[in-house]
């Protein structure tokens, strides 16, 4: 049974660190959550180690800039990990090709170009990546939509078709299939992969809840601290933080107010218990806890 607690400091004793997602826990994409914050500083401060993981498919450097421009301190994590940071290995390595077609957003740039000291030191020696035309193509780079807040999945099905047809395998440096940007829903490059893949074509992931993004996180984590101790993982997306710290043996606590908010009842901040039991039964998932906001 998933246990439902009122505040992280409840149970933070039982982990050592804590993977926490950002979109929908500490953050809307505009205005940072201020008892998310504390929480996770209040966490910190205890002694526990904070490693922000998130399905974003920029390096972490953006994300961290993006974090300070919305007021979060630098001293509410002690590291941070993306599906950009995974993908980078896999891009780098050849996972597709090294002549690719690049599908995302300017904002997106940094994946190309910006590499963490770990990543850079990969790199070196690495062949040059190379953005080409489709048809000269020899894999797909997902990273978004171009413009997320106009476009739809729909708007990419020729050139999708187009790729599979090449038999082109597709990087996709974001398995979400949408997020919440403050009132709005935008679609991610996951949705783009999901319609590759069900036109037959292959698509190859590197976050949440797939294994790569885990492995660097722990590799980060054990580079900051040793310790063989508990962790647990803090998202609210039910098929990507949750079940992905399920499928790595970690306990997990669910965000129940962030993107099924409206499941489990009209007050966001308790979540209906009937309602939340129910609704994991249907998927088949029980997160060790679960929580309305972080706090």
């Amino acid at each position: 049974m998933t246990e439902i607690i009122p505040r992280l400091s409840d149970v933070a004793a039982r982990y050592d660190a804590v993977f926490c997602d950002l979109w929908g826990c500490l953050h809307n994409g505009k205005t940072a959550f201020p008892d998310a914050v504390a929480a996770l500083r209040a966490y910190r401060a205890g002694g526990g180690a904070v490693v922000l993981l998130t399905n974003a498919p920029r390096p972490k450097s953006s994300v961290a800039q993006q974090l300070l421009a919305m007021g979060v301190p630098e001293d509410a994590w002690d590291e941070i990990v993306t599906s950009g940071d995974a993908a980078q290995f896999a891009l780098l390595s050849g996972a597709v090709g090294r002549k690719v077609f690049a599908i995302g957003a300017e904002k997106d740039e940094p994946f190309y170009t910006d590499f963490a000291p770990d990543i850079a030191a990969f790199a070196e020696g690495q062949p040059p990546i190379l953005r080409v035309p489709l048809r000269e193509a020899e894999g797909v780079v997902c990273t978004g939509l171009r413009d997320d807040l106009t476009e739809t999945p729909e708007d990419y099905r020729a050139e999708l078709l187009m790729a599979k047809t090449l038999g082109l395998p597709m990087l996709c440096a974001n398995p979400d299939i949408v997020v919440d940007y403050g009132d709005r829903r935008l679609w991610c490059a996951g949705a783009l992969a999901r319609d590759y893949e069900a036109m037959g074509g292959r698509a190859l992931y590197f976050g949440k809840p797939h294994p790569p993004i885990y492995d660097l996180a722990r590799r980060r984590l054990a580079a900051l601290r040793d310790t063989d101790g508990a962790i647990l993982c803090i998202g609210d997306g039910i098929a990507t933080d949750i079940q992905g710290g399920i499928a790595e043996g970690l306990d997990t606590l669910f965000i129940t107010g962030g993107i099924d908010a409206a499941a489990f009842g009209p007050d966001s901040t308790t979540p209906d218990a009937a309602k939340l039991a129910q609704w994991l039964a249907e998927r088949q998932l029980s997160p060790t806890l679960a929580m309305g906001h972080l706090r």
